[in-house]
């Protein structure tokens, strides 16, 4: 740890983790049986959660990513959204799971589900890894949630602060110094 940063409990353990998705795995394959889907991780933070994601489908999947971004180096959204990197082919008529690593206000993943619906997607459809209802601001609900957390700034999993904790393989949050 650098900076003064101190680290809160374990919040979801590597087990807990790796069943959730195993589950949502499932879930997913369930949904689009004998079908194919567009799964499009959004990076940097989702990049583990898919990786584990579409192991555990069993249908036809393929992937893409898309980098999003409204934070900065800050641990609060601007609440301005800027596409550094767009999908590498189309997706109209293809059924779409964007897959995040968490859902804080929504600004973000509001505008890239409207982004993407204009592209003519057969369905789209969103999943998270994490889920922070209590600090919503855009009118979105994810289709797929792996947990629901608390109103902290979370770290581990591919999620960071300042490029930083992403390869923790566990849930936490930072805490004040």
């Amino acid at each position: 740890m650098q900076n003064n940063t101190i680290f809160g409990k374990v919040m979801i353990s590597e087990e807990q983790l790796a069943q959730r998705i195993k589950e949502l795995g499932k879930q997913i394959s369930e949904d689009y049986r004998g079908e194919e889907v567009l799964m499009i991780g959004i990076l940097k933070g989702a990049v583990l959660f898919l990786s584990d994601l579409i192991r555990e489908i069993t249908v036809d999947t393929k992937i893409d990513f898309m980098a999003v971004t409204s934070y900065g180096a800050s641990t609060k959204s601007s609440g301005v959204v800027r596409i550094l990197k767009d999908l590498d082919s189309g997706i109209e008529d293809l059924n779409v799971v964007i897959v995040e690593d968490i859902i804080d206000s929504g600004v973000t993943l509001h505008y890239l589900r409207d982004y993407l619906m204009g592209r003519k997607p057969k369905s789209l459809k969103i999943c998270t890894l994490l889920d922070k209802p209590e600090r919503r601001e855009a009118d979105i609900l994810p289709d797929y949630v792996g947990f629901e957390v608390e109103n902290k700034f979370i770290v581990g999993y591919g999620l960071d602060c300042d490029q930083k904790y992403r390869n923790l393989p566990y849930i936490t949050c930072l805490e004040e110094a």
